[in-house]
């Protein structure tokens, strides 16, 4: 197994090294987590420290304090070829071989086109025939379904509503931003009777913020993450949950991203 060097304080650009790295509000192991970093996705470094390191996410512009020893250097040339190379782990899970030994890693994970790619100087392996390529939206949702609620999650382990909706649309090549109230001032607005598969339906709480995101499915059904990952009946006043007999949330909006 090889010895790897962690980043350090004149490095600005890493990756993440591990299956999922929690993003916390603050720099302390008690803060919230407030998002995650998936294996491979990129980051640039605003503060060092040890072991807490401010990152902002190439992806989603989300920043926030990660453990350091999470994260792998880049340079700034490696950073530019790793985001020009990149493509999302579009199945469930693959065993991925690293330089320090087999990892697993989840759907939304960041990898090469070819079965062997390197992120900077650091090769990888992942088994052959694991990449699908023609699978819809709503069966990349499906895959998450049953995964549990967690807040600021984004992957099968656990993941919250607009980490959900921002996972399955990059599937598809659409970037969301990380949060439900920003991912709604994008998309173009439609009416209820126009409510199709792919659309995503936003909902508020009592004082009219938007607090909750989920993907419109066919036959007035919606999947989204509430306890855990669920389809349930969408109405015009909101959800319907059939197991607590009552509107679990209430809607505000209906928009279209393609």
């Amino acid at each position: 197994m090889n010895k790897i060097k962690l980043i350090t304080p004149n490095q600005r650009f890493g990756f993440c090294l591990v299956s999922i790295a929690p993003i916390r509000k603050e720099a302390s192991d008690v803060s919230e987590i407030v998002s995650q970093l998936l294996f491979g996705e990129p980051v640039e470094v605003q503060e060092y420290g040890r072991p807490w390191v401010k990152i902002q996410s190439f992806l989603d512009g989300y920043e926030g304090y990660v453990d350091s020893k999470h994260l792998l250097p880049l340079t700034q040339k490696e950073l530019k070829k790793w985001n020009d190379d990149r493509i999302y782990l579009d199945i469930p899970f693959i065993q991925l071989q690293t330089p320090w030994g087999n990892q697993l890693i989840s759907k939304g994970s960041l990898i090469g086109e070819g079965q062997n790619f390197k992120i900077g100087n650091f090769k990888f392996k992942y088994p052959e025939n694991k990449i699908e390529t023609s699978k819809s939206l709503w069966n990349h949702a499906l895959d998450y379904l049953n995964s549990p609620y967690l807040w600021g999650g984004k992957s099968l382990f656990g993941i919250d509503c607009s980490g959900f909706t921002q996972a399955v649309f990059r599937l598809q090549n659409i970037n969301l931003p990380r949060d439900a109230y920003q991912q709604e001032e994008l998309g173009e607005e439609i009416k209820f009777s126009e409510a199709a598969l792919g659309d995503l339906a936003f909902f508020t709480n009592k004082t009219g913020e938007v607090i909750h995101v989920g993907i419109v499915g066919e036959q007035a059904k919606i999947i989204h993450a509430s306890g855990r990952v669920r389809i349930d009946e969408l109405k015009e006043n909101g959800i319907w949950n059939d197991e607590m007999e009552l509107y679990s949330h209430s809607l505000k909006s209906l928009k279209r991203f393609f």
